[in-house]
């Protein structure tokens, strides 16, 4: 057997394995394993796994995973991000689609202490979504927003989702994270900017809240923008010593950590049940991350000997003679299929062993192109019929919001990410100049 029609064996087997509901990480590996002790016998086979196990035991860039996961749920647990919906409710509620466009600018705070899409999608479909629609938000806008708001979580730092590409790329987290800034925040301006035209054509779609809904003495309008603004004081204590230089990346996300529990202590929510479930959680989901990334590892290994990365590239290159913008924009169509049905870690070390090498060999910028496949992989969790923000809201929602509200929510904001991802391929100083920046300096 050739070693392209072994390439393809692979392929095949593990989406066999997926489609039947195996765990991701058991899928990838195990198809590795098998098939590095299948070409290169005992000792070859036995290697390779060792041999990535200690690859990512010694990659210092991952103890940031269990830090940032830590600070997102003490925050989340301790309700301290609760206090940024009041806070927008407040400040916004008189606007036309006001309370509609704090909640984006919620999922932008959350996203920032998080990482996680799923810590977004929680907060803003039991805090903001209950809210909105009683005071008459039209149901389908607001489901839309909640949704789009939520992938921001996987774009702006600190994301869990480019540290897992950082990994496989073996790229600079911290020059990820900088790159996924300034598309997260014009992402984020864009979706404001198309609920305040909505809204604007529309008053009926996002409606002000009255006088008296608002009514309250300033001295307790500060004192809840102050308790509303704690977050981003968390984030800039972790960020600035970063980007300044003063602290590596491992002791920023610990300065983070240390700083979201002092506050949780100070304000007297910092309780027995919240530290148990916030120290479980984050274990939780740093293992399986771990997990997936040995597999990733182990599956990239047998690739590259395979030489299956060259003959993908000469396919496409010499063979087919395709352009190389042509060759990236048909990727990013493959990971929106991938996305109707696999959620975005997934999506990543199945394709990352061919398209990472592939994008470097055409001449991209590896760093650009985390930022495109972290957007891609945000239009494929709203993709139907099978996106992932798509089963999770409808988990979450209240039982007036019918799948079909769920899957003609997302239409608008779909086109919103397509455009944001149009504008960052064609101008891709977006992504890179703020990396280029700092680590210019």
């Amino acid at each position: 057997m050739s070693y392209e029609m072994i390439a393809i064996f692979m392929f095949a087997t593990m989406m066999a394995m997926l489609l039947t509901g195996q765990r991701v990480f058991g899928a990838i590996g195990f198809v590795a394993v098998i098939a590095a002790l299948a070409l290169w016998g005992d000792r070859g086979g036995y290697d390779l796994a060792f041999s990535s196990a200690m690859k990512l035991m010694k990659w210092y860039p991952l103890l940031t995973l269990p830090m940032f996961i830590f600070m997102g749920y003490v925050l989340s647990e301790s309700k301290i991000a609760d206090d940024l919906y009041k806070m927008f409710h407040v400040w916004m509620g008189g606007l036309r689609g006001g309370l509609a466009i704090g909640t984006i600018g919620l999922m932008v705070l959350i996203s920032a202490m998080n990482g996680l899409s799923v810590a977004g999608m929680a907060i803003g479909a039991t805090i903001a979504l209950p809210e909105l629609l009683k005071r008459n938000y039209d149901k389908r806008m607001v489901t839309g927003v909640i949704q789009a708001g939520s992938s921001l979580g996987i774009l702006v730092p600190p994301s869990v989702v480019l540290v897992l590409y950082a990994m496989i790329a073996r790229q600079p987290v911290g020059q990820l994270w900088l790159a996924g800034i300034v598309p997260g925040l014009m992402m984020a301006g864009l979706f404001v900017l198309y609920i305040a035209i909505r809204c604007r054509l529309n008053p009926a779609l996002g409606p002000a809240l009255s006088p008296e809904e608002r009514a309250m003495p300033m001295a307790e309008k500060l004192a809840l923008l102050r308790a509303g603004l704690l977050p981003l004081a968390i984030f800039a204590a972790m960020m600035v010593p970063f980007v300044n230089g003063w602290t590596s990346l491992v002791e920023s996300s610990a300065i983070g950590a240390l700083t979201a529990f002092v506050a949780a202590v100070l304000k007297g929510r910092m309780t027995r049940q919240v530290f148990e479930t916030s120290v479980r959680m984050t274990l939780g989901i740093s293992c399986m991350f771990m997990w997936i990334i040995l597999a990733a590892l182990a599956f990239g290994a047998v690739f590259d000997g395979l030489g299956a990365v060259k003959a993908i590239e000469n396919l496409f290159t010499e063979r087919l003679g395709l352009d190389p913008w042509v060759i990236l924009i048909l990727m990013q169509l493959s990971f929106i299929l991938m996305g109707t049905f696999l959620d975005d870690t997934a999506m990543l070390v199945i394709v990352a062993p061919l398209y990472v090498p592939l994008v470097k060999a055409l001449g991209f910028d590896l760093i650009w192109y985390g930022v495109l496949y972290t957007i891609t992989t945000q239009i494929a969790y709203m993709t139907p019929p099978f996106g992932y923000n798509l089963f999770l809201m409808r988990a979450m929602a209240p039982p007036e919001i019918t799948l079909r509200d769920i899957y003609a929510s997302i239409t608008p904001f779909v086109l919103v990410m397509v455009l944001a991802l149009s504008i960052v391929m064609i101008f891709p100083e977006i992504a890179l100049w703020l990396p280029g920046y700092i680590y210019g300096n």
